[in-house]
This record gives C-alpha cells, structure tokens and sequence, in this order.
C-alpha cells in the first residue's frame, strides 16, 4: 500500500483540527450540541466517509501495524479514568477480581459468561502495538488477551445484531443525579477483526487497575477512546439509539467521531 494511504495519513487532516479543539478546551466543543450546526454537520458527514472509505480501502481484516519488542520505550500511559469508585467495582478490585464475570448479552442466541480464570485459559493473542490516543500521543505496547470473535461464535450473534455496545464500571463523570458510566461501542466487523482481544495482560504482566483491569478491550485499528477499560459486558444490539444520546458512545454524545478509526 502506498505511504499515502497508512493509516495514520488518511486520518492526519481531520485528527489535527478535532486535536486542535481538545486541547484549546472543553468550551470549543459547545457548537456540537446543536444538529444545526453547519461545522457540527460537515464533520458528521465526514466522519461517514473516512467509515466508508477506510473499510473500502483498508479491508475489513486488514492488520495493524505490530511492532518488535525492541520497540517498546516505555509503560503505557493511564489515561482518562485511572480508578473507578462505584461499588461493584471496589468489591471486585477488592477481592482481586475473583468474582468477576464478562457477559455477552441481547440478540444472542444464548447469553454467555465468562470468570477472568476462564478467559485467561483461552488460547490467547499476544500483540504489540501503538495506542494512538485523540489528544495527539502515542504509545507502543504489549497486549495479551483472548480474541473476543469466537466468544461471540459461543453466544451465536443472532442475524439482525448489528453492533456491538461496551459497558463499563468506568464512572468517568459523578452528577447530582448519580454516575455515568463509560460506553462505546463497534460494528461487528471491528468486534471479529482478529486483533480484537479481551485483554488481560500488558507488557508480560497483569492488566493494572490504572490500564482497565481486569479486562480491556483492544480495537488496535481506532483510537484510544475506542478502547474501553473495566469492560464488563457486551450487548448485541440492532441500533445505538437506546444508549446514552444515541451517538454509540460516552464521547461521542459529545461529538466525538464515532468511528475512531486511524
């Protein structure tokens, strides 16, 4: 493929200005709440064009990049939320996750779920890649987790199923009306992409709590935010209007691509 087309260039234009708004402060982005917004409007349908775009011209199994071991320069940087504090969580952090389960529900043939011994004595996928977050940084690291297709051939993907939704026991944002919880979610093709792993381990060690643990998911062609943390379950459902404004994400209620992909 030629240099004009790797994946981080295909993204650089549009990656640059939704950097650029980050950074400048969480003000900029007041102009994405309304629909109206003719910025707001050209970048959605932007944003549907680099979906369609790259699935036509990258492939839909196509590999990310992996790197050497030599390659890994430092520990991977916690971002975001580093340690939930809703009780479910703390109970489980508590017992060093003894008690945890991953649950794949809604239009599934059976619901399924799985112990952290359980994924962890799964033929396992190990992967060394570079975490490209939307603030403009990137890490190369080691990631060690179970391929989450075939736990989705185990629960039988009912045909309809069009997405797949990630909850989390994140609370990434405390209000007067409680927490809300972390969620993004992914077409079907990203959720069976053979580097799409439940992972457990980072860098030859235990997932730390500040990295996801026990379970994050790894997308490796999106970008961080689509690599959710403190995953708990994943819901198959037909459409993503049901969840949080509809938009498939906790950061992309808030105009955030929801996408992601470099």
């Amino acid at each position: 493929m030629s240099r004009l087309i790797t994946r981080r260039n295909f993204l650089r234009s549009s990656a640059v200005m939704g950097s650029g708004l980050a950074l400048a402060g969480c003000n900029q982005f007041d102009f994405l709440g309304s629909k109206e917004n003719p910025v707001r409007q050209a970048m959605e349908r932007a944003n549907v064009l680099t979906y369609q775009a790259q699935r036509t011209l990258i492939g839909q199994q196509t590999l990310a990049r992996e790197y050497a071991e030599s390659e890994i320069r430092q520990g991977m940087k916690p971002n975001g939320s580093v340690e939930p504090t809703t009780p479910e969580y703390l109970f489980l952090k508590m017992q060093n996750f003894a008690s945890y389960r991953l649950t794949i529900k809604g239009m599934v043939e059976r619901e399924v779920s799985y112990s952290l011994d359980e994924l962890r004595n799964m033929p396992a996928r190990t992967q060394i890649t570079r975490h490209d977050c939307v603030e403009g940084w990137s890490c190369i690291a080691k990631w060690t987790g179970t391929q989450l297709g075939p736990l989705l051939d185990e629960a039988g993907v009912k045909p309809g199923a069009r997405y797949c939704v990630y909850h989390c026991f994140d609370n990434i944002q405390r209000t007067l009306s409680g927490d809300i919880l972390y969620y993004t979610s992914s077409d079907l093709i990203d959720a069976y992409h053979p580097q799409t792993i439940l992972s457990y381990g980072l860098n030859d060690q235990v997932l730390p709590v500040s990295n996801g643990a026990p379970v994050r998911l790894r997308i490796e062609r999106a970008l961080g935010y689509k690599q959710p943390k403190y995953l708990h379950t994943i819901e198959l459902v037909d459409s993503l209007a049901p969840f949080g404004e509809g938009k498939g994400g906790y950061w992309e209620d808030t105009g955030y691509d929801w996408y992601g992909g470099i």
